[in-house]
């Protein structure tokens, strides 16, 4: 069963959870907070202060309330000042259940790193006052196209169960360079991981558990359009497996070699686009499709 959470979403952001350690020379919340982030000290206090720092039951805490070793605490951050994403997020569809997307390159969907309030999930609960969205997959931050959302709860298990069984039909787009001599169409499998806390995944040795259709839709000599189905949804896997075949995605920037790209640089996104994706509705048993309206384009000859 799920934790359930003390604190509801405020301003599209939920609570921050922060596990209290098993062993401490402080005696209280307060001061072990402190130690760990001695820039935020004035805020702390504020927050326990107004009751904003609660335990696991949703009693509020004070400045004085002993350390629970193991316990676990919440409270609100607040937002960092984050870079804006300057591109529209496109509404393809939204009902009583679902909230479907034409995300843009460079807009991440959850919030990590440096993109807190500005992912698309925080800035679609405020946008639309849904408190309780939640992607029922994930796009990576700089691949753009059909990203789905759930919008209550009690649905939102049945539609994140198609995308974990593969009971999901998709279609991606993808630019690379063109290689005469690699047939197509062809399937690609290898044995993936990707570790936490690492940034690239990798192909080990092992039996595959990532499955990849390929097809070249055109070229020009110089640059292919290629069409991608994915059997598998592993960490990276459209990106390791066009490099795999020695044909990179244009704009990567993790494979081959990862090079670092400003935050605020634009100019050369990853040429992945998530064209479509299609299912059985695990409420009325319709067919559904959802198509985006973006379009990739070879490079224009100099």
């Amino acid at each position: 069963m799920a934790r359930r959470v003390p604190l509801p979403v405020r301003d599209g952001l939920g609570p921050t959870r922060i596990r209290m350690p098993e062993y401490s020379p402080f005696g209280t919340v307060l001061e072990y907070l402190v130690a760990r982030f001695p820039q935020d000290e004035s805020r702390l206090r504020y927050k326990l202060n107004a009751r904003e720092v609660v335990d696991a039951d949703g009693q509020a805490l004070t400045e004085n309330s002993p350390l629970v070793p193991r316990s676990d605490i919440y409270l609100y951050r607040d937002p960092p000042v984050e870079p804006v994403v300057p591109f529209p997020i496109e509404i393809v569809h939204h009902d009583e259940n679902i909230l479907v997307i034409d995300k843009p390159h460079f807009l991440a969907t959850m919030p990590r790193g440096a993109y807190i309030a500005r992912s698309a999930l925080v800035l679609l609960r405020r946008r639309f006052d849904l408190p309780e969205l939640s992607p029922a997959h994930r796009l990576d931050r700089l691949t753009a196209g059909v990203l789905v959302f759930t919008v209550r709860p009690d649905v939102r298990r049945a539609y994140q169960e198609l995308f974990a069984e593969r009971a999901v039909t998709k279609i991606y787009d993808a630019v690379a360079r063109y290689d005469p001599d690699l047939e197509f169409p062809r399937t690609v499998r290898s044995r993936m991981i990707k570790e936490r806390g690492v940034l690239r995944a990798e192909e080990v040795p092992g039996e595959p558990n990532a499955e990849t259709f390929l097809e070249l839709s055109e070229h020009d000599g110089r640059h292919g359009m290629y069409t991608l189905h994915p059997k598998t949804g592993r960490t990276h896997q459209l990106r390791l497996h066009m490099n795999s075949l020695g044909i990179p995605i244009m704009g990567d920037n993790f494979y081959p070699d990862f090079y670092d790209v400003a935050g605020d640089d634009y100019s050369n996104p990853l040429r992945l686009l998530a064209r479509s994706i299609s299912f059985r509705d695990p409420f009325t048993g319709r067919e559904r499709t959802f198509v985006s309206n973006r379009k990739l384009e070879l490079p224009t000859r100099a």
